[in-house]
């Protein structure tokens, strides 16, 4: 029989959200993770904000937003809103009533700012990897490290010449030019609205130009082939077993110790003082990153890049060793992460301006790789 639609449906319904999101839904595993961090982090979450005044928006509901922007690759708070105000699934997850009013765009963007901190983002992580490693997902013996370039929310046009009093100042040691041997110099450098932005046939480096728009931004390019753009680095540490970040922060993207420096730090932050073995590519085989390796108590299993002009400074026993074959085959799994971030949680051009707001940014979205990466694995598990 033909169902017929109702010319006057009714205005009044009750709903209960918990019976509109499938018992099978991904989400669900990925709430229930969420929630328990965040009720670890009560404490922390509280110290932000002031004891008096109105009350604002449960920074619960903010951190969980970043993650659903992630999850969800949406591009823009706007459209995060909108969505939420739209999906009873998001409504859902963020533990908000149906009939509660949805959050301006500019106000949510002002709250969820104040969170944006490496120290929030980097607790965040950490118990979620906590809770990773308290249901057997984290090896604690066998890491991999990697970075890649982010590019930052500013272009090439936004470049102006740093004033010569300046230039020795702005990134000790100065970093080699990114887009040729010729540096431009200026004796009186314009600012602000007088600055001509026409760099044809001329050539820019990092040591005598900077975005306006987001002077932490620096050029850097993925090979010879590609143009310099203002970029962040971003490096990563995963665990062998599953391929669960365990650590992460973003770096300038030259003069700022570079790939083997965020390397040694993130490594010199995991707990304890046993042998454990790290994975890498060609780039970090140098002499000066492997010794530092024996200081952490690290066995570097790092892919070994010998020509016939180079030799590398991996040592031959260690290159022999069993374990040394899988790290390199299981450390390829970082690369993983990178395109998830990248291309599902469209982060290949960050949108938001400054080190530390990028580098917490960053820190959300490697806990939103754990948190699907966790949810798959624990659903393979049954």
């Amino acid at each position: 029989m033909r169902g017929r639609v109702k010319p006057n449906p009714s205005f009044i319904a009750f709903i209960d959200l918990e019976s509109r999101v499938r018992p099978n839904h991904p989400l669900r595993r990925i709430k229930s993770i969420a929630d328990a961090a965040l009720k670890e982090m009560d404490a922390e979450l509280t110290l932000v904000y002031s004891a008096t005044g109105r009350a604002s928006i449960p920074p619960e509901q903010l951190l969980k937003a970043i993650v659903l922007q992630v999850l969800y690759g949406i591009r823009s708070e706007r459209q995060l809103v909108e969505r939420i105000d739209d999906s009873m699934v998001f409504r859902w997850f963020l533990d908000m009533s149906i009939e509660q009013e949805m959050w301006v765009p500019t106000v949510y963007t002002h709250n969820r700012d104040r969170l944006l901190s490496t120290a929030i983002a980097k607790r965040f992580l950490t118990k979620i990897v906590e809770q990773a490693r308290a249901k057997g997902l984290v090896s604690a013996d066998h890491f991999s490290v990697d970075g890649t370039l982010l590019q930052a929310w500013a272009s090439t046009k936004s470049l102006e010449v740093i004033p010569a009093e300046d230039q020795d100042k702005s990134d000790p040691p100065p970093d080699p030019p990114q887009s040729g041997d010729t540096q431009v110099q200026s004796e009186n450098p314009p600012k602000g609205k007088d600055v001509i932005r026409d760099f044809k046939g001329q050539k820019f480096s990092n040591a005598t130009h900077r975005s306006r728009t987001d002077p932490d931004a620096r050029l850097a390019r993925k090979s010879n082939a590609a143009p310099a753009k203002p970029s962040y680095l971003a490096n990563a540490m995963i665990e062998n077993r599953n391929g669960l970040v365990v650590e992460g922060e973003v770096r300038r993207a030259a003069g700022d110790g570079g790939e083997t420096g965020a390397a040694l730090a993130m490594l010199d932050r995991i707990e304890g003082d046993h042998q454990v073995t790290l994975g890498a590519d060609k780039g970090y085989d140098s002499e000066k990153f492997i010794e530092e390796l024996g200081h952490l108590a690290a066995t570097p299993h790092v892919a070994r890049n010998a020509t016939a002009h180079r030799r590398s400074f991996v040592p031959d026993e260690i290159a022999a060793q069993p374990g040394y074959a899988v790290s390199i085959r299981f450390r390829k799994r970082i690369e993983q992460v990178f395109g998830w971030i990248k291309q599902a949680g469209c982060m290949r051009q960050v949108k938001i301006r400054g080190k530390k707001a990028v580098n917490a940014l960053f820190l959300f979205a490697l806990s939103a790789y754990n948190l699907v990466r966790m949810n798959n694995l624990l659903a393979a598990k049954g």
